[in-house]
C-alpha cells in the first residue's frame, strides 16, 4: 500500500492504495464520485476525463499514486450549491445529454477549453474529437458549449 494526498473536488484526501489502482478506480469505488465513467479503459472515449492539475487528463490512463500531491476535479464539481453551472444548463437546454454515459468527460473537457480560450467553432470541434459519443451525434453538444462561451464573454464584457 501506497498513501497518497490529494485534493480533489475542493477536500483533501488522504488515502493509502495498491500502487496498480488506476485512477478512475479511486475515484469511483473509493471516494463514490461516480460521475467519472470508464469506457474503452484506454483512454480513447474520454468518458474518464477529469481535470488534473488544471489540465483535463484520461483518469484510466493513471494510477490514483501518480496523482499525490495533486489537485483532482471531476464532473460532481461543476455544480455549485445553488444548480448547475453554465455549460451544465446550457447542455440540458440544447438536449446535448441522452443517455449521459460520455457527458461527464465532455463537459470536464469543455470546461478545461473554456477555461483557456474563447473557443472558435472549430476548436470546440477538435476537442471534441477525442470524446465518443454514441446518442446525440455532435451537433447539440457544440451548441452548447458555444452558448456557454458566448455568456461567459458577456459576463466577462460586464464585469460580472
Amino acid at each position: 500500500m501506497t498513501r497518497i494526498t490529494l485534493t480533489v473536488n475542493g477536500r483533501k484526501v488522504v488515502e493509502d492504495v495498491e500502487p496498480r489502482l488506476l485512477l478512475t478506480d479511486f475515484l469511483r469505488h473509493r471516494l463514490g464520485l461516480t460521475g467519472t465513467h470508464v469506457g474503452c479503459e484506454h483512454g480513447v472515449c474520454g468518458a474518464c476525463t477529469v481535470q488534473l492539475d488544471t489540465v483535463s487528463v484520461r483518469g484510466c490512463c493513471l494510477l490514483a499514486v501518480q496523482v499525490d500531491g495533486s489537485v483532482v476535479e471531476t464532473v460532481e464539481s461543476l455544480a455549485g450549491d445553488d444548480g448547475l453551472s453554465p455549460l451544465q444548463a446550457a447542455f440540458k437546454r440544447h438536449h446535448a445529454l441522452q443517455c449521459g454515459f460520455c457527458t461527464p468527460g465532455i463537459l470536464i473537457a469543455a470546461e478545461d477549453l473554456l477555461s483557456r480560450c474563447d473557443p472558435s467553432h472549430e476548436e470546440i470541434v477538435d476537442m471534441l474529437s477525442g470524446q465518443l459519443c454514441r446518442c446525440t451525434g455532435y451537433a447539440p453538444i457544440v451548441a452548447a458549449i458555444e452558448e456557454a462561451r458566448d455568456e461567459r464573454s458577456r459576463q466577462r464584457e460586464t464585469g460580472q
